[in-house]
């Protein structure tokens, strides 16, 4: 049975942050509010609070100036760099990828994941789970998620990894087209097996990029939720498909 994991405070935290710099509250070079004006707006603790903006941090969303205070530095160049993370889970050829298909099942749809496909909560969907490695070691994890109707007259449901990408799969065997593509990466903590399929410690957070891709109505063709270990390396962006 899967189970969804809530992501903790200084995450949460961490997420409306880096919301708010996306949308130009903070913009680059501005400071962010002082830890005690954090802890009076969202009614959290400063060890909540430091730990949210030690993330940050980490991740290149924000520095720490001497004398100064915490600036915003703006979208880091990780976060560029995973922008195409999309086209990239989309097109790649299960059969020629640096890693295995480690999973192929039916199961309840994740809530996130629900909403977007338009599907009743407990709904079973396809899933189908790649693993990236680089030199042995796991490095991505592909979860991609396809509602019940695009999964008839296709090979999604074979266990075996499929000889070209899976949106030229969907396109050839169901008629239809991949117009636009919508990634949203936050940070939250990887359920039990994903940690597990990872090598990650216990309580170790991961970068999550929800790939969203569309036909040219904007209907949801295919749900891929990409796993990157964060200690390793909501944003939304949107592409065209040529």
């Amino acid at each position: 049975m899967a189970y969804e994991v809530a992501a903790p405070k200084y995450v949460r935290l961490a997420q409306t942050l880096q919301r708010r710099i996306e949308d130009g509250t903070y913009p680059p070079g501005s400071l962010v509010p002082s830890e005690n004006q954090l802890v009076q707006a969202f009614g959290m603790s400063r060890p909540t609070v430091v730990r949210a903006l030690d993330l940050l941090k980490r991740d290149g969303w924000l520095e720490s100036r001497q004398g100064y205070g915490t600036i915003v530095r703006g979208r880091p160049e990780v976060v560029e760099q995973k922008d195409q993370r999309g086209r990239e889970a989309l097109e790649r050829d299960e059969s020629a990828a640096s890693g295995r298909l480690v999973g192929v099942d039916r199961v309840p749809v994740p809530p996130r994941v629900a909403s977007i496909l338009g599907v009743p909560k407990r709904t079973k969907v396809l899933v189908r789970r790649l693993l990236i490695e680089d030199d042995g070691e796991p490095v991505e994890l592909v979860s991609s998620y396809f509602p019940a109707g695009l999964v008839d007259g296709t090979d999604l449901a074979d266990s075996a990894p499929l000889r070209e990408s899976l949106r030229a799969h969907v396109e050839t065997r169901k008629k239809v087209r991949f117009d636009h593509v919508t990634e949203r990466v936050s940070a939250r903590l990887p359920s039990p097996e994903e940690a597990d399929l990872l090598g990650l410690p216990k309580g170790a957070p991961v970068l999550s990029v929800l790939v969203v891709a569309c036909d040219v109505s904007g209907q949801a063709l295919q749900v891929a939720d990409v796993l990157l270990p964060a200690d390793r390396q909501e944003l939304e962006d949107t592409y065209r498909l040529g």
